[in-house]
């Protein structure tokens, strides 16, 4: 067994400077990814610094009308909350498909969006993986595929981002707020995840010692109307095979404005602007729709166990915009 130091922050200040100051340190939210990852020896930090009692757990309204949820807003809790059903319903559908109710209980809203990669191999010590052990290769390409990504994936790896409300949020154009060791900065959701490229071992743009400190929730039209669908092996408590977080405005039968954002096909999640630029202006309809999916996916290759998901997303893609046609707004608890 490996020993390790315990901190609690005092304040936001001291969780940065004391992760930023120590190359082996590490924060701990709720912890429900980091403790099975120090059980499995996949992370082996020298400190854990504890953010958790950090009084960064509301939900407070801002004077534009933006929904600031703190770093510590549990999921359950962000999930019930009766503005965000409201205002963001993608946001409560996607931490309502996220997980067991007991791990909602305890996830929080930053570590939620820096969960690391499910893929078996990551998890296996006993395997090289890029992204666990830099330069050691990736078993994933030529190995068990099922999972692998199918968009932006590289031949350093091959793994998909695990979060659901990472996917809404990129959909809606939520903004990641950071404190680091020179000040505050802000982050679009669908910026905050990488693509593998040479280096799958840094899954964010955030440096060592950045912490999220708030999660920034936007009004607009297509945030209100909006919804997530998930497809997945089972009904409960499993990653998404492929998912879908999409917001719309229409104009008659026309769309007017429309967002999409794809999960558990790529290594970070998707958003799909050459769809959406397809999408705006054109009739809804199941064709178009699928025409315009199917544009995205032009630059798509799946091996031969993932290239399902690339149907399947086109098709999750038509059933979740349809279902936005049929309804003027949707409730983030109703199914």
């Amino acid at each position: 067994m490996r020993e390790l130091a315990y901190h609690r922050a005092r304040d936001v200040e001291d969780a940065v400077r004391t992760v930023a100051d120590d190359p082996e340190a590490r924060f701990l939210g709720g912890g429900t990814n980091l403790v099975d990852h120090l059980k499995l020896g996949v992370a082996r930090p020298g400190t854990l610094v504890d953010v958790s009692r950090l009084p960064l757990d509301a939900v407070e309204r801002l004077d534009d009308g933006t929904l600031r949820v703190g770093t510590n807003v549990r999921n359950s809790d962000l999930a019930a909350h009766p503005d965000v059903r409201r205002e963001h319903p993608a946001v409560a559908r996607a931490l309502l498909a996220g997980a067991s109710g007991q791990i909602r209980h305890q996830a929080t809203t930053g570590g939620n969006l820096l969960q690391r990669t499910r893929c078996v191999y990551f998890q296996d010590v006993t395997t090289p993986c890029n992204k666990r052990e830099p330069g050691s290769g990736c078993s994933a390409i030529g190995g068990y595929d099922r999972y692998n990504a199918v968009l932006g994936a590289s031949g350093s790896c091959v793994a998909t981002h695990p979060s659901d409300l990472a996917v809404a949020l990129a959909a809606l154009d939520a903004t990641v707020v950071v404190q680091g060791a020179e000040g505050e900065r802000r982050v679009g959701a669908a910026e905050l995840h990488r693509l593998p490229g040479d280096r799958p071992e840094a899954d964010t743009v955030l440096g060592h010692g950045e912490l999220i400190t708030a999660v920034e929730l936007h009004p607009a039209p297509t945030a209100t109307r909006s919804t997530y669908r998930k497809a997945r092996d089972r009904a409960s408590y499993a990653f998404a095979l492929a998912s879908v977080a999409a917001g719309l405005r229409t104009d008659g039968d026309r769309v007017a404005d429309v967002r999409i954002a794809w999960g558990g096909v790529a290594h970070r999640p998707w958003r799909a602007h050459l769809a959406e630029e397809a999408l705006r202006g054109e009739p809804l309809t199941e064709e178009s729709v699928r025409r315009a999916a199917e544009v995205e996916l032009a630059a798509a290759t799946g091996s031969a166990g993932s290239a399902y998901k690339i149907e399947m997303v086109r098709e999750l893609t038509v059933a979740t915009l349809l279902e936005l046609a049929g309804s003027p707004a949707t409730d983030g608890g109703a199914r």
